[in-house]
């Protein structure tokens, strides 16, 4: 076995990466959505921070055993490598996590960095692994789907009006793909506001400006992401208070996957995480008419937005998601 650098522009490449991923995913989670060939390509090729692919092959048949890809942060949280590994099920127990593991330590030390962080599925292979090498559990993630067939007719609607009876003088404004400019600062703010969620110890928030937005934009439009966007607008400061985010799998496309919901703390108290999601839906009916099934996730003790999601008929999804922390230094060997 050898450990190269992935191109990542080469499609029988990624391909390749592709195929370890969904073995991985039928294996350790076979109840969850199905791995998407371009979300991960646009991963892969356009990251959101600066990152490595590394491959284990097989030195005679070329065949990939495994790889990982490696996240470098730029800004806040520079003493972090978030390390997403992942072995093919038939090549497990022979080494393979092992010696990609170290060969990442080596990596993350050689760019300064102190902790990798990664996380795996309650009960997987990748848990087990996790546990011998010394690593940290960190935050568990509650993973819920939401099946749109299930959802109680006139239950939207309901609930949408609910919302919106508890808030009076906000309007909604929507949006497909990039972030209008006159919005750019408003989600800037909303998004500062996920400061306060509950995040790992040790964990910087991030810093969102004008910039960043647009930044994410533009990793975005590489990647061919379909992300719809609703908020909610403060009529009276012209505030932007409230963002929910959905991306539709255009790979799979009965799936979406939540991204962010987020209320700024000055609007808080008034329904607006519920306006804005039961928005989206009544909007994905319309834009997405094949998508049956929501993706999200929330930190396992952020009951506010728990609780929301189970008003719209999110069913907890088995195995949860546990975070954990390695040292470098215990990970080199």
């Amino acid at each position: 076995m050898r450990i190269v650098q992935g191109d990542v522009s080469d499609r029988a490449t990624t391909q390749a990466c592709f195929e370890v991923v969904r073995a991985a995913g039928e294996t350790d989670d076979p109840a969850g959505p199905p791995w998407s060939l371009q979300r991960l390509r646009g991963w892969l090729e356009h990251p959101v921070e600066p990152a490595q692919t590394w491959i284990c092959a097989d030195e005679t048949t070329g065949a990939i055993h495994g790889w990982y890809y490696l996240l470098l942060p730029e800004r806040e949280n520079r003493h972090w490598a978030l390390l997403y590994l992942t072995v093919h099920p038939s090549s497990r127990r022979r080494g393979v996590g092992t010696a990609l593991l170290r060969h990442a330590a080596r990596r993350a030390a050689g760019a300064g960095r102190s902790v990798l962080g990664s996380g795996a599925l309650e009960g997987s292979a990748g848990a087990a692994f996790a546990r011998r090498a010394g690593a940290t559990p960190g935050l568990v993630e509650a993973r819920r789907v939401q099946v749109l067939s299930q959802l109680p007719a006139g239950r939207v609607a309901s609930l949408r009006n609910q919302a919106g009876q508890a808030a009076t003088g906000y309007s909604l404004v929507s949006w497909d793909g990039r972030t209008p400019g006159e919005y750019l600062t408003g989600f800037a703010a909303v998004r500062n506001a996920m400061a306060d969620a509950p995040h790992e110890a040790g964990e910087q928030a991030r810093i969102w400006d004008d910039a960043r937005v647009r930044k994410q934009d533009d990793i975005r439009e590489r990647q061919g992401s379909q992300v719809y966007t609703v908020s909610a607008l403060h009529a009276a400061s012209g505030e932007l208070a409230a963002i929910t985010e959905v991306e539709a799998d255009r790979d799979n496309r009965e799936w979406g996957y939540q991204l962010l919901t987020a209320v700024t703390r000055e609007h808080r108290g008034h329904r607006l995480g519920l306006l804005v999601k039961t928005a989206m839906l009544d909007w994905l009916a319309v834009a997405e008419p094949a998508m049956r099934s929501i993706l999200t996730g929330n930190a396992a003790v952020n009951q506010h937005m728990i609780a929301i999601n189970e008003e719209l008929g999110y069913q907890l999804l088995r195995p949860l998601a546990q975070n954990y922390e390695l040292p470098v230094a215990d990970a080199l060997g």
